[in-house]
């Protein structure tokens, strides 16, 4: 544990065990709204989970890449060990969608593992070969890229209209690149388009560039009160210059993944690992630092497994609602049941189902910290 960072551990927690929460609620009909995704533009406390694992995940890769490229280590030999990882993560989010029908014909093909998957992969390169000026011009440039292509190229939408620049669901650029490759393979509840799409990906990996960057300042040898300060002060301006980019250019979209979206979850980000960063790594007095590290030690023994977590919450999920008994009922449907009927209302029946499978995971998760296994990709 003293090798490892615990505010990168805590926040990567945080990350888990939000989306396990806004993930399982017992009813979807019953979603208090900060639980929920924004329906279009805009954003809730659930779209800050996704960009935050991408963040993370540049977080990451500036220690296990950047300074080991640094240092001397076989560039060539860092990015096909990178490579491999990413298409593991890639191959583990296919599996996934594939479950329960197992049919390749309308197998989604895009994901949250894909997009993860896609990102490191796209990311790894410019990390390993390029400096931190490098890396911030890639992640303007991806972003210059992908609003070029979404506000100026004419695309028919899905009923073969044309249009330029409209960014409503299905009609943008993205939605017919989607269209065009993974015609059939989209994600269900929209079949004309995908959150995970392909052109969204350029500003995903920008978002990754970012948490690079902040991986950058992780690294140095700054005090840890200063790193703390340039985090928060980098954070404030990401958000402002979300805010701006979301009257001048796009509106904030986590479907879309615009670049005000970017710079506005970034600056959360950024904010919010400098609170952990503070609590657990930065604050002067060792005794209150002890002291938060004893009650932020679930959000480190989930961030410590928080792939595989992922991975076996999704399946978890997906068992619940396929194993049927005589009746017809799904098996998520009977354990919901007691719960249902306890006399709660429907939304507080639901976030306590929530509540209750993030606490299955984090047994699941403590047992693995207890038993010291630790599971890598």
């Amino acid at each position: 544990m003293k090798q490892r960072i615990l505010s990168l551990d805590a926040f990567r927690g945080f990350a888990i065990a939000s989306m396990l929460l806004v993930n399982n609620p017992g009813d979807w009909g019953n979603v208090y709204a900060p639980l929920l995704h924004a329906h279009w533009n805009g954003w809730t406390f659930t779209d800050w989970v996704f960009p935050f694992f991408v963040f993370i995940s540049g977080m990451a890769m500036t220690i296990s890449l950047a300074r080991r490229a640094q240092a001397g280590a076989d560039k060539t030999a860092l990015l096909m060990t990178t490579a491999r990882r990413a298409l593991v993560i890639i191959g583990i989010g296919l599996a996934l969608n594939l479950i329960p029908n197992f049919n390749f014909e309308t197998l989604r093909i895009p994901g949250v593992l894909q997009r993860l998957g896609l990102c490191t992969l796209a990311a790894a390169p410019i990390v390993i070969w390029c400096g931190q000026r490098g890396v911030a011009l890639w992640a303007l440039l991806l972003m210059a890229v992908y609003s070029a292509v979404q506000l100026l190229l004419p695309v028919p939408d899905a009923e073969g209209i044309v249009h330029v620049g409209l960014l409503e669901p299905g009609k943008d650029a993205g939605a017919w690149l989607d269209r065009l490759l993974l015609d059939g393979h989209l994600w269900k509840s929209a079949k004309t388009w995908d959150p995970e799409g392909l052109l969204s990906t350029l500003p995903a990996v920008a978002s990754q560039l970012l948490g690079v960057l902040a991986g950058y300042v992780l690294a140095s040898n700054r005090q840890p009160a200063e790193k703390t300060m340039t985090w928060v002060v980098a954070g404030l301006a990401s958000l402002w210059l979300g805010q701006v980019l979301d009257g001048v250019l796009m509106p904030i979209n986590k479907s879309l993944w615009t670049p005000s979206y970017v710079f506005a979850m970034a600056g959360w980000a950024l904010l919010v690992f400098a609170v952990f960063h503070w609590l657990l790594d930065a604050m002067p007095q060792p005794l209150a630092r002890e002291r938060w590290a004893r009650v932020l030690h679930p959000l480190v023994v989930f961030g410590m497994n928080a792939l595989f977590l992922f991975a076996l919450s999704g399946l978890v999920a997906k068992l619940l609602y396929t194993v049927k008994f005589a009746d017809g009922r799904t098996l998520g449907r009977v354990l919901y049941a007691p719960l249902r009927d306890s006399g709660l209302t429907p939304m507080n029946a639901s976030l306590l189902h929530a509540v209750v499978f993030v606490l299955v995971m984090y047994a699941v998760a403590w047992l693995m910290y207890r038993k010291q296994w630790f599971v890598k990709v």
